[in-house]
């Protein structure tokens, strides 16, 4: 994500929750590389479960300084709603 995007934040975190369009959430690490602040651990377990592919748009709303509202649509510009149950429960976020 571009750095400019980092001025919504106190302090740019160490983690971060995604909460998705139901209410499920996943800790992924935030790391700063190349002037970018990026999603790491935990960022390719969320987007395989979402089966976030090429295309598809991904847009992130900031709801806490810890937590982002993350909403994708596919090429099709539909909205891309999956379960709970199906991720890997090691990257879980526990409310």
């Amino acid at each position: 994500m571009p750095l400019d995007f980092t001025k919504h934040f106190v302090a740019v975190p160490t983690e971060i929750k995604l909460k998705n369009n139901i209410g499920c959430s996943w800790r992924v690490t935030v790391k700063l590389m190349n002037g970018r602040v990026t999603l790491d651990q935990g960022w390719a377990t969320f987007a395989a479960v979402h089966q976030v592919n090429i295309g598809y748009m991904v847009t992130f709303k900031l709801l806490t300084p810890e937590t982002l509202k993350v909403i994708i649509f596919d090429d099709d510009v539909i909205e891309v709603v999956n379960e709970c149950g199906k991720h890997d429960e090691a990257f879980a976020a526990r409310d």
